[in-house]
């Protein structure tokens, strides 16, 4: 009879996995299908391995350049022409990458960290702590973001991780107004009930049911706000709130304010901007691929 009983476990076993692999294998094959979604996914690759393999790819601009190339146009030594100072736009658009990619990243993981709990324990339990995690959440939404964020960065100092948790910290209230929406309806299905009545711990319930079947608008709503990040991010050092030590894309539209050139040497100006867009957008249509890719009303349309 054990034996029976051990087989049959292990079937059960078998069965999930391959469900889980069919799920996967589906997810992938309707992702495929979606042009925004893989021309998102290519773009975001791209600027990954460009932000890691930067030391390869091009120098740390720092210091002075040819001073005898000073505002030069792209030419086949300078691709995307110099600067005031005969620096390389090129350079500082890849290490550029590094940053934004860096802050995006950053400011995803805080927005995780703070914004799921709250929107879970939120739309699983109600009551006071729903009334207290959404009203906390709704005092976020409704504050000045970019002079706040202005006067934390001059508090707190113009450090690249200063920015990123900066930003972090504005961007978690979308996660947690998306997490308890998902939560309400998730949690009144029947397999959650049937998990109560089997005495599954509340917290297996909350982590691996709900959370996990709550999972693809939380995803798509990460890739936006990684894309908003990066134009928050760009904006402050576009104000003179970066970090001087090193680039961002911000930073180098900044020294083209700073220095008149912004206009006149519209190379200054023209490729930073373009990998803000590239990137914004890919994430942007990663998010869109993703969404339309787990769910089959959207596939209809």
């Amino acid at each position: 009879m054990g034996q029976v009983v051990h087989q049959g476990s292990n079937t059960n076993n078998v069965a999930v996995k391959k469900k889980k692999g069919s799920n996967l294998s589906e997810f992938a094959k309707n992702f495929r299908r979606n042009l925004l979604g893989m021309i998102g996914l290519f773009g975001v690759i791209i600027l990954l391995v460009i932000g890691v393999l930067a030391p390869l790819i091009s120098e740390f601009p720092e210091g002075y350049g040819d001073m005898s190339m000073m505002l030069q146009p792209p030419t086949s030594q300078y691709w995307f022409g110099t600067d005031s100072v005969g620096l390389s736009i090129f350079d500082q658009v890849v290490w550029g990458t590094r940053v934004s990619l860096y802050v995006g990243f950053i400011t995803a993981l805080i927005a995780l960290v703070i914004g799921v709990p709250i929107g879970l324990l939120s739309g699983y339990y109600g009551g006071r702590i729903s009334t207290v995690g959404m009203g906390v959440t709704d005092i976020f939404l409704t504050l000045p973001i970019l002079p706040l964020m202005i006067i934390l960065a001059a508090v707190i100092g113009t450090g690249v991780s200063n920015i990123a948790v900066i930003i972090g910290l504005f961007s978690w209230p979308s996660i947690a107004r998306v997490t308890r929406a998902e939560t309400l309806a998730i949690k009144e299905k029947q397999y959650i009930e049937a998990a109560k009545c089997i005495g599954t711990p509340e917290y297996k319930i909350i982590f691996r049911h709900v959370l996990l079947n709550a999972s693809p608008p939380i995803l798509v709503n990460i890739a936006i706000i990684m894309g908003i990040a990066v134009i928050s991010e760009a904006g402050l050092s576009f104000l003179g709130l970066g970090d001087p030590t090193t680039w961002s894309w911000g930073t180098i539209l900044q020294n083209a304010q700073a220095t008149g050139v912004i206009i006149n040497a519209w190379w200054h100006s023209l490729f930073p901007s373009v990998g803000i867009i590239i990137l914004v957008l890919s994430f942007n249509f990663l998010g869109m691929g993703i969404n339309e890719a787990l769910n089959p009303k959207l596939r209809e349309k």
